[in-house]
């Protein structure tokens, strides 16, 4: 049945801390590519998102940082919202679970399927923390691995050898929130019998939707032939969904029981006929999600739909596998992560740069790794060299060898290069239309940027510039070699316009930039008209060319190399386990990526050196003579520093914590013979030595009496 209408979901982000890369590459952009595409043939298409505000991460973070859930909440939602704005993410709602829309739609769902009586109410005992009065979910208790003896895994799994995991298997359990000892205490909850609806799975994923991307097929196929288990709906907690029981005091439903429903209550926002779109079997229904989520869109959330009874079932779930950074899993909790919001402020109007680069390693198969030299080579030798370049030729040309407007097609004198050429314009069409109906979006792309690199070889085989050399006595080329820069020209103006539109569901701020350098409104965008040939009017005048991407610098990636690395918190490792300290609970920042939530942050006390490694430090004490911060570099100031015998630059990180004015004059130790290191143009000559206190603030270690510029430390 063709769909008469699409509804497009990405999972909801915990509103727990800002988006990165990752999740980027894992939902948003896809989803994103996919809902302009369906929009450019004018379908009718809905795309909804919104922040999951509920949840065991959130309320840990609140009590980390004393303040209310809704604190926490209403700041990270305002970032997130405000990133996937800025990178185009064009949603046609990003609300909130916390709205009270969505409460209602929640409870309303749990109050059907309980009337139906299809809850079993059991009486368990679970974790209880005596000191924080309240009971543990499974993230708020850490305990030792019965597997790889990890001593910080969680009660659902160990995050470093990847089991899943009970609290009642963990040795040595303790509660995440005071460290202290639970104990068990008797809780009533509902359970969902998930088991109920195995003989419906199996047929609904196994046997109708055999079409599905493997890694989704193969983990639904595992999950069923295990044999499905009785899930908890209902959490003991004050923060979330309410149960709307009247002997369900303090309980409040299951995080992944009330964030799916947060799609239908994002529609129910959107629009008055939401029903049209949850109701009606005729709706195209896509769930982009990440792997991490596949069990809650693919067997959890169809079997609610199931048990309801009014809701259509998604049509296909496209999950992405991980994208890696540098080499190493991306990790909130140890901050090794490119966060959207601090890439835009680093690369102001280079969005569609990023968009390019994360769907062209997208992690549609695999687990892709993205580094900072692969986003600057794919920018400068295909952005750049490939894509931009042509647009930029194309336009040179034409302003100096026609005047500035799109010359005249000469039909028939057309040669085989021109006809291949113009034949090119249909079958990358149909390609990419073919590629993105299957959610292979990465390859879908290649077809855009290999047409751009068959118009490049064609401009380079007729060499136009040539043939406007052969001249006759006025000094203009002649009548065969006018006509051959005509028709070269017109054929890459047009195919400059067909590249406009393929592009745009890639990369839409290039694709506007592309239409305004053509004077065309970006109806022309428009999926119909591309594989044309007459989409810009002969002798119709073209705005002079402009760069479409800039090239980027070695020294930008050196900066976003060591500025990850500088922000990282390296984990415990095995043989240093005897020298922790452990302190105040680290919250994980993510977003969506399961229920996660606290680790124990971990100062670490390095392995031992001996005396011979430590005297070649040399340390001397030096003052700050000057400051300024460092130009589009939010956390670097530029020193300069008289250590006595010479005055030094340094770049330090310290922006956030220390502005310019406060910090000239003072006295401070630095570490002198430490390797010279470029950053943002600027080379920096030494370290400043400072501490850090448990609140994350930064204070200099300086003498306790001003003493001469260039003494020695020791």
């Amino acid at each position: 049945m063709t769909p008469s209408r699409y509804l497009l979901t990405a999972a909801l982000p915990y509103a727990n801390g800002p988006v990165h890369i990752g999740h980027l590459a894992g939902c948003y952009l896809p989803a994103d590519i996919y809902a302009r595409y369906l929009r450019s043939k004018n379908l009718d298409v809905k795309f909804v998102c919104g922040s999951d505000e509920h949840g065991v991460p959130i309320t840990i973070r609140a009590m980390k940082e004393n303040k209310t859930p809704q604190e926490v909440v209403d700041h990270f939602h305002a970032i997130i919202k405000d990133s996937f704005a800025a990178m185009g993410i064009s949603f046609d709602i990003y609300t909130r679970t916390s709205n009270e829309i969505h409460h209602k739609t929640a409870q309303d769902f749990f109050l059907n399927l309980y009337e139906k009586g299809l809850f079993e109410e059991r009486e368990t005992e679970q974790y209880f923390d005596e000191e924080k009065q309240t009971f543990l979910a499974d993230r708020y208790i850490i305990g030792t691995c019965p597997v790889c003896g990890n001593p910080n895994a969680y009660g659902d799994q160990c995050e470093k050898c990847g089991s899943s995991l009970s609290p009642e298997q963990l040795i040595n359990p303790r509660s995440a929130l005071s460290d202290a000892t639970p104990i068990k205490k008797k809780t009533k909850h509902w359970y969902f019998p998930l088991q109920n609806y195995e003989a419906f799975l199996q047929q609904w994923i196994l046997e109708d939707h055999k079409n599905w991307k493997n890694n989704v097929y193969g983990q639904c196929k595992s999950w069923l032939d295990k044999g499905l288990q009785p899930r908890a709906m209902t959490r003991d907690s004050n923060w979330g969904v309410k149960v709307p029981l009247s002997d369900a005091e303090g309980k409040v439903l299951y995080v992944w029981f009330d964030a799916p429903i947060g799609y239908i209550s994002a529609t129910k926002e959107l629009i008055e006929n939401w029903a049209d779109y949850w109701c009606k079997a005729d709706t195209k229904l896509v769930h982009f999600i990440g792997k991490d989520n596949i069990v809650f869109h693919c067997i959890i959330f169809p079997a609610m739909l199931k048990a309801h009874g009014d809701f259509i079932l998604p049509d296909n779930v496209p999950a992405n596998e991980f994208l890696n950074i540098e080499g190493e899993k991306v990790s909130t909790s140890r901050n090794w992560a490119v966060w959207v919001n601090e890439y835009l402020k680093d690369f102001p109007e280079q969005q569609d740069v990023l968009r390019y680069v994360l769907c062209a390693n997208a992690p549609e198969t695999k687990d892709n790794d993205f580094t900072w030299k692969d986003f600057q080579d794919r920018n400068n030798s295909e952005l750049v060299a490939i894509f931009g370049n042509f647009v930029n030729r194309t336009f040179v040309l034409m302003h100096k060898l026609c005047k500035g407007k799109v010359p005249v097609l000469h039909q028939q004198l057309l040669d085989e290069a021109d006809k291949k050429m113009i034949e090119e314009f249909s079958a990358t069409k149909a390609k990419i239309e073919s590629l993105l109906e299957q959610f292979k979006f990465r390859d879908a792309l290649y077809e855009v940027i290999d047409l751009a690199r068959k118009g490049n070889k064609y401009m380079q085989e007729k060499q136009p510039w040539i043939e406007a050399k052969q001249t006759g006595e006025d000094g203009l080329p002649i009548a065969e070699a006018q006509i051959k820069i005509d028709n070269c020209l017109h054929i890459c103006l047009q195919l400059c316009a067909n590249l406009a539109i393929f592009i745009n569901p890639f990369l839409p701020f290039t694709a506007k930039k592309m239409c305004h350098l053509m004077k065309v409104l970006d109806k022309m965008l428009e999926w119909e008209n591309g594989g044309k040939l007459k989409l810009l009017s002969t002798g119709y005048s073209l705005r002079p060319p402009e760069l479409l991407f800039r090239k980027i610098e070695d020294a930008e990636i050196a900066f976003q190399v060591e500025k990850l690395k500088a922000g990282l918190v390296k984990p415990l490792s095995d043989d240093t386990k005897e020298n922790k300290k452990v302190m105040d609970i680290k919250v994980v920042d993510t977003a969506h990526e399961g229920e996660v939530a606290a680790t124990k942050e971990e100062i670490m006390v390095k392995q031992q050196i001996n005396f011979d490694d430590f005297s070649k430090i040399d340390l001397k004490t030096g003052t700050i003579i000057s400051a300024k911060k460092v130009e589009k570099a939010d956390k670097l100031l530029h020193l300069e520093i008289d250590l006595g015998f010479e005055v030094r630059t340094i770049l330090s990180g310290i922006a956030e914590h220390y502005s310019p004015e406060e910090i000239k004059g003072k006295q401070v130790v630095v570490v002198t013979n430490l390797a010279p290191r470029k950053m943002r143009g600027i080379e920096s000559n030494g370290m400043i030595l400072m501490a850090e206190d448990k609140e994350g603030k930064l204070h200099f270690v300086n003498p306790e009496a001003t003493i001469a510029n260039g003494s020695g430390v020791s």
